[in-house]
């Protein structure tokens, strides 16, 4: 009797319940391989700032926000990340300021304040904002390339993504994962035919830096290709056509505010020409960069004459328009739309500095190279150079030496 009134209880061994298992956590790979693929990047980047904090004396006695703890002095008090936590304590300033924080567009410190609100502490609230936009925008990478190309090839793309050399400003209090998050979610929202997420994802990625524009352009290309695909159907309504219109509205909302509170809508323009920032054409800058010195090539680099900076730089920017152009020839009309203006609206800043950091950012590159991958050798290659890049540049970044 007792035999018959022992039910086995249920385990993975059963096929039917192991069957519903796999089922589910394939469904559910999007979420996992992303929360792990960004989880393993920022402890990996956590721990080299922690060890390389203090390898390298800082020859210029930088200012230390957090001296009692590492991390958070690391990523949330270096290089522009005192100007937002300026911006919360104080609001903005312009007029008769060397560096005028106007520069800095407003949706990171609005964040930052918010969260100074539920944490009491502004610093905290903020690197917690950028991390999680940064695992969001991770998600929504991975969702975007997996419709389409399959998991393998947004694995690929999630890890190249999170280990790209410049990826540690993702988790600092700077507005690139604030930007992910939007750019990748408006693309995403549009090929799902959702337009209205599609322009409010838009707006963020313009209420927190101008290179958000090129969102508009992307989501008009998408209407229209979705347009010709379904002539039976008619495809995406006309007033889809608002989303795209909608994208520059962060801008615009951010330039009424400079113009009532200062007098000019475009102070943040005006602003950058502190930090050397003009707008101007990029050949300008190319031929800039490949004049001879006077004293020729090798005596001015022994001499520290030539900004090698400006060269890595240079050579980031490059690789992006050429991956740019590989997919404008594979009629991948927004993707290279995004990336090509995004460089080139990068570079009509006048200023080499920090093209790296903004070059990151347009994503389409990963699925280009995720694609690739698939050949052993080029996905070695690609890890490998990522990882050493983003080791070394961690480690200058958090020594306040000039990164990106």
């Amino acid at each position: 009797m007792r035999e018959m009134l022992e039910i086995p209880a249920p385990s993975l061994q059963t096929p039917g319940i192991k069957g519903a298992f796999q089922t589910r956590l394939r469904a559910a790979r999007w979420l996992w391989v992303s929360l792990f693929s960004w989880a393993i990047t920022r402890l990996g980047i956590a721990i080299v700032a922690y060890i390389a904090t203090p390898l390298i004396i800082d020859p210029k006695g930088r200012p230390y926000f957090r001296p009692g703890n590492t991390l958070l002095d690391a990523f949330g008090g270096r290089w522009d990340d005192g100007f937002y936590l300026e911006i919360v304590k104080r609001g903005y300033h312009y007029k008769d300021m060397p560096l005028p924080s106007v520069a800095f567009f407003p949706l990171l410190p609005l964040l930052m304040r918010a969260g100074q609100f539920v944490v009491g502490d502004a610093m905290v609230g903020g690197l917690i904002v950028t991390n999680l936009a940064l695992l969001g925008a991770t998600m929504l990478f991975y969702r975007l390339v997996g419709d389409e190309w399959g998991s393998r090839v947004a694995d690929r793309g999630v890890w190249y993504l999170l280990i790209f050399p410049t990826s540690f400003f993702g988790s600092a209090l700077y507005t690139e994962s604030l930007f992910l998050l939007g750019a990748i979610g408006a693309l995403y929202a549009a090929r799902k035919g959702r337009w209205t997420w599609a322009a409010l994802l838009g707006i963020v990625t313009t209420s927190s830096r101008l290179v958000g524009l090129v969102v508009a352009p992307v989501l008009l290309i998408e209407w229209w290709m979705q347009h010709r695909q379904h002539p039976n159907t008619g495809g995406p309504p006309v007033v889809a056509l608002a989303a795209p219109l909608a994208v520059p509205l962060g801008t615009a909302a951010y330039m009424f505010y400079l113009q009532r509170t200062f007098g000019d809508a475009l102070a943040f323009a005006h602003a950058s020409a502190a930090w050397g920032r003009k707008p101007g054409s990029p050949l300008v800058m190319v031929r800039q960069l490949l004049e001879r010195p006077s004293e020729g090539w090798i005596a001015a680099l022994l001499r520290t004459h030539i900004q090698l900076d400006h060269s890595i730089d240079a050579l980031f920017v490059l690789l992006f328009l050429i991956l740019g152009c590989v997919l404008l020839r594979q009629r991948r009309w927004s993707e290279a739309v995004f990336v090509l203006l995004g460089a080139v609206l990068s570079l009509s800043s006048g200023l080499w500095a920090s093209q790296r950091r903004y070059m990151w950012v347009l994503f389409p590159v990963f699925i280009l190279l995720a694609r690739w991958g698939e050949r052993q050798w080029v996905d070695r290659l690609i890890t490998t150079l990522s990882l050493l890049g983003l080791g070394l540049f961690t480690t200058l970044f958090v020594n306040w030496y000039w990164v990106a």
